[in-house]
C-alpha cells in the first residue's frame, strides 16, 4: 500500500520558487488500476515521478507498506526502484543497437543477474507481450506500438508490484493504444498495481479508480463502476 500524506512539491528558491504540488493525500492499495488525469502542468507527472521514488517531496510524508521513504537515502529509494516498480515511458528509450532481448534484458545487468537467466527473463516476456516473434528485431524494425510492448517488456524483467506508466499511449495511433491499454489490464489482472498518468479520458477509462489533478491538487477521485 502506498500513502501519500500532505505531499507538496517546489522546485526552486526564493523569489524563483515554484509551487507544482499543494497537500496531496493518496492512498493507493496493493493491485489498483489507478489513472491520473490533467492537463500539461498540473502536477500529475511530477506526483507520478514522487510515487516511483524518481523525486523527492519538499514536504510531507510517503508510506510504503508501512515504511517512511519520503526523506529516504538515494540508495535506499534506488533499492526500491529496483524492486518494486517498473517504468513506461511515452518515449521508449530502446538502445537503438541492441535488438528485443537485449533491450528487455538491460535492467538485469545492473541486478547482477546473469546473461543466461537476462535471456530467459527477457524471451518469456516478450512472448508474453505478444512479440515472440520479434525477438532478434532492432528497434528500428518495429512499429510504435511494437516498441513500446517491449518497453513493457522491460519494466516487467524485474518482476515488481508496481507498474507506473507516464502518457504510454500518447505516441500511438488509437488502435494501437487500445492494444496496449488492453495489456495493462491484463496485467492488473494478474495482480500487478497499474498506476497511468495521462490527458486522454479513452484512455483513463480503462483503468478502475480516476484520480484527477488540477493546478497541483486532487480536486476529483472516483472509483469507476463497470
Amino acid at each position: 500500500m502506498m500513502k501519500l500524506s500532505n505531499i507538496t512539491k517546489v522546485y526552486g528558491k526564493g523569489a524563483l520558487e515554484v509551487p507544482v504540488l499543494h497537500g496531496i493525500d493518496l492512498t493507493i492499495e496493493d493491485g489498483e488500476f489507478v489513472a491520473i488525469m490533467g492537463p500539461s502542468g498540473s502536477g500529475k507527472s511530477t506526483l507520478m515521478n514522487i510515487i516511483g521514488f524518481l523525486d523527492y517531496p519538499s514536504s510531507g510524508t510517503y508510506e510504503l507498506n508501512g515504511e517512511q521513504i519520503a526523506s529516504a537515502k538515494e540508495s535506499i529509494l534506488a533499492k526500491l526502484r529496483n524492486e518494486h516498480v517498473g517504468f513506461v515511458f511515452q518515449q521508449f528509450f530502446m538502445f537503438p543497437r541492441d535488438n528485443t532481448i537485449k533491450n528487455v534484458a538491460s535492467p538485469l545487468v545492473y541486478a547482477g543477474v546473469s546473461k543466461g537467466e537476462r535471456t530467459s527473463r527477457a524471451k518469456d516476456l516478450l512472448v508474453k507481450v505478444g512479440l515472440g516473434d520479434r525477438m532478434k528485431h532492432l528497434p528500428n524494425q518495429l512499429s510504435g506500438g511494437q516498441k513500446q510492448r517491449v518497453a513493457i517488456a522491460r519494466a516487467l524483467v524485474n518482476n515488481p508490484t508496481i507498474l507506473l506508466a507516464d502518457e504510454p499511449t500518447g505516441a500511438l495511433d488509437s488502435n494501437t493504444s487500445e492494444q496496449i491499454m488492453k495489456l495493462f489490464t491484463q496485467l492488473n489482472d494478474e495482480g500487478k498495481t497499474v498506476i497511468i498518468v495521462t490527458h486522454e479520458e479513452e484512455i483513463a477509462a480503462y483503468a478502475k479508480r480516476i484520480i484527477t489533478i488540477k493546478d497541483g491538487r486532487i480536486t476529483d477521485d472516483r472509483r469507476v463502476t463497470s
